[in-house]
């Protein structure tokens, strides 16, 4: 019924030399006999298992890729390293639509407060200073123009979405661990945070939700409806995942 920024499984652990490893177990559906492991780079271990393996076999199979597994942690943890709250403050880059701008703060008393995408910036504009009404500002603009691409995405993505007689209610509200969710009654809720990611990215939540109006659950039959509307959709579904931390950082 939602679209998680973080999968909800069963989690596990196991120790490699002296660090303890938390990874969380998640049910695979296209296939058996395959343990297949992933290491995001928010540095979640996320591992996908037949539903009818046992934990002993899991564990076993993860314990066997352990190397492999504690390498790519560092390598994340090295890279997060460099990430920092934001501060807005002028030079910051902040996303829109996949895209960095650089923030560019301009004070004047006299001028109406405003947020502008000019020239490769963000210019906000403020008459007292102060990065709270700075990040106030880019809030609200953010929330602005994600309620018109998302509303402009769907109307565009209802074409592929035959199954959908009547164009589903729109929600736009900010969530801390969805990037969208499908009510009972069809009602579609979108994270505001979204609008900073690529459009493909955007799509891609967007035809998640809808395939959700058809089936509920992430049944077999809902993993053939998303890939008939959307055959690259798992590629498309780990760049989203990469952009998290950076998208959430401030």
């Amino acid at each position: 019924m939602n679209m998680p920024i973080k999968p909800t499984g069963q989690t596990m652990s196991f120790h490699y030399g002296e660090e303890q490893i938390t990874f969380e177990r998640v049910k695979r559906l296209h296939a058996k006999g395959k343990v297949l492991i992933k290491v995001h780079p928010d540095c979640r271990v996320i591992v996908s298992s037949p539903e009818d393996a046992c934990n002993e076999e899991v564990l076993s199979a993860v314990k066997k890729r352990g190397r492999w597994i504690h390498e790519q942690l560092r390598d994340f943890r090295k890279k997060l390293e460099f990430i920092s709250p934001r501060r807005y403050v002028s030079g910051e880059s902040h996303y829109y639509l996949g895209k960095q701008y650089l923030l560019k703060v301009i004070e004047a008393s006299e001028q109406v407060e405003s947020v502008k995408l000019l020239r490769g910036k963000l210019e906000v504009s403020i008459r007292t200073k102060g990065t709270d009404r700075v990040r106030d500002l880019l809030t609200e603009w953010y929330k602005s123009r994600a309620k018109e691409i998302f509303y402009r995405r769907l109307d565009a993505l209802l074409e592929q979405a035959l199954w959908v007689e009547v164009r589903p209610p729109l929600r736009v509200l900010t969530m801390q661990t969805q990037w969208g969710s499908c009510s009972p009654k069809g009602r579609i809720t979108l994270n505001p945070q979204l609008v900073k990611a690529p459009r493909e990215c955007i799509d891609y939540v967007i035809l998640h939700e809808l395939c959700h109006i058809a089936e509920h659950n992430h049944s077999e039959r809902f993993y053939r409806l998303m890939s008939q509307v959307m055959p690259k959709w798992e590629r498309t579904k780990e760049s989203l995942d990469g952009m998290a931390n950076l998208i959430f950082s401030g």
